[in-house]
């Protein structure tokens, strides 16, 4: 171990959601932490290329579908080009929609700078690089000249993130061949792009783009998008992409992309020849791990530069942990967070207050029950077992849904294609899933976790007061739908 006189009980590399939550538990606890980010400010990959901007691009997306193209462009019909039989759309200003997502960035910024500095958080920026097991090289630039300073913690957590990669025959140029990190680059939004990659970063951009009049080709080689959504949710989704034009591909993949002065051209494996503005590679993420110098150490990490870990957040060095989107799946922010609090505290044996009939939990593992959310447009959120799931494990049970059409709120912001649908044990009437899409499924989904995660039934929704007009309702619609099947008072051509 190197004498530095920078000594921290913790060291953060990477200020993203889990190395922010870690850094601050660990602050709160009253323990000297430091973080280091490479980039000019903080917030990591989700604030500057991720989730924030892309969900603030987004929302811009939205409400022009529901101002200049109507509620959520079912109330105008587009001019058909009479040459090609396409819809034409309006295209908005790129600028314009992208104005949210710099005031957004930098928002959201400085409030994680504030949390951090509030806490007594020392904050580095520079390259990060381990030189032992416990010390940290941070190699930064100050006034032209190259600076190395070395830290030394007891505990040192990896949050550096994930990236974007594309296949060895596919060039990401970031002008016509973009990834997740390029594509709000663009300075005015394409009459046509290719996306590939069906997953969740994949279905998310096809949607928005479409939403804002491009044609959007989605390309995939598996035979199916989002495999592990409930079907029935997917189903729904796949009608608004065909509705607004959006052609989907699957069972093929890119075999080249050929640049133009035009664009792209997209060669499948199936033959086929798609001419297009641009193209969004969408097809997988690695760890953000080299020249972080693990391999010197001995940090194992897989194929895809993913730090393995144990239950708890360990490394195969345990005093060196890793959280977030460096570890794989599941890759969202909100578990990110949770893991960077939970690791924190476990590293320090920081035991919360316990109440409530929480005594029982694991303190030190992550929640087995929480909810994802997939920003297309429509909006999925889901929670649970799917259908698929449960019918495969032979659990005896009822499927209630609610159509947004059916609730006033539904009809008020003109969402007609929402649904939201619980599964329900057909012997104790506990809730065994929650999936939904439309507006503000997101939001709506915690409703849901909250029965869920005090081993609530039905019955809560039934007689529970739910605001009106609210989408909550669609909670006590879904509940009385489940229960009529379950009394038998519905016809079986319902389930």
């Amino acid at each position: 171990m190197l004498n530095t006189g920078k000594i921290f009980d913790l060291i953060v590399i990477g200020s993203g959601p889990a190395g922010q939550r870690a850094a601050l538990q660990g602050a709160k606890a009253g323990k000297k932490v430091a973080i280091v980010e490479e980039y000019p400010k903080v917030g990591g990959g989700c604030i500057h290329f991720g989730t924030i901007p892309s969900k603030s691009f987004r929302e811009s997306v939205y409400r022009y579908s529901l101002s200049a193209r109507g509620k959520l462009g079912q109330e105008h019909d587009p001019e058909l080009d009479k040459s090609t039989g396409v819809k034409k759309h309006q295209l908005p200003e790129m600028l314009r929609l992208l104005k949210r997502r710099d005031r957004v960035i930098e928002g959201e910024a400085q409030v994680i700078y504030d949390q951090l500095e509030r806490n007594n958080v020392t904050v580095y920026h520079g390259r990060a690089r381990f030189l032992t097991s416990n010390d940290v090289e941070v190699i930064s630039e100050k006034d032209g000249q190259t600076v190395h300073e070395t830290l030394t913690s007891t505990f040192i957590f990896i949050a550096t993130g994930a990236r974007p990669v594309a296949p060895s025959h596919i060039n990401v140029d970031g002008k016509s061949v973009l990834d997740s990190n390029s594509i709000l680059n663009l300075k005015r939004v394409p009459n046509s792009m290719v996306v590939l990659g069906a997953g969740i970063i994949g279905c998310e951009y096809a949607s928005m783009f479409s939403m804002a009049g491009t044609q959007v080709y989605l390309v995939d080689r598996r035979q199916e998008i989002l495999a592990s959504v409930d079907r029935e949710i997917v189903s729904h989704l796949v009608g608004r992409f065909t509705s607004e034009g959006t052609e989907i591909l699957l069972g093929c993949e890119a075999e080249k992309i050929e640049t133009t002065k035009k664009g792209v051209i997209v060669h499948l494996s199936n033959g086929r020849k798609i001419e297009s503005d641009v193209a969004l590679v969408s097809q997988g993420r690695s760890g953000n791990t080299v020249g972080l110098g693990l391999d010197q150490i001995g940090v194992v990490c897989d194929d895809r530069g993913l730090v393995k870990v144990d239950k708890n957040f360990r490394s195969s060095i345990p005093h060196i942990y890793a959280v977030g989107d460096v570890i794989g799946a599941p890759a969202l922010a909100s578990t990110s967070m949770e893991q960077g609090r939970i690791a924190c505290c476990h590293a320090f044996q920081i035991k919360t207050a316990t109440g409530g009939g929480v005594e029982a939990l694991d303190q030190f593992a992550m929640p087995v029950l929480f909810p994802y959310g997939i920003y297309t447009i429509p909006e999925i959120s889901m929670l649970g077992r799917t259908e698929e799931e449960l019918k495969a494990e032979k659990v005896d049970f009822v499927s209630g849904r609610a159509q947004y059409k059916e609730l006033a709120r539904g009809q008020i912001v003109g969402d007609r294609w929402g649904m939201l649908k619980l599964l329900v044990d057909r012997k104790t009437f506990k809730l065994l899933g929650v999936h939904i899409i439309g507006d503000n499924a997101a939001d709506l989904i915690h409703i849901g976790q909250a029965v869920m995660a005090f081993n609530g039934d039905v019955n809560y929704f039934i007689h529970s007061v739910f605001n009106y007009p609210t989408l909550a309702e669609a909670y006590k619609t879904a509940a009385f739908n489940a229960v009529n099947q379950i009394q038998g008072t519905v016809s079986k051509k319902i389930k």
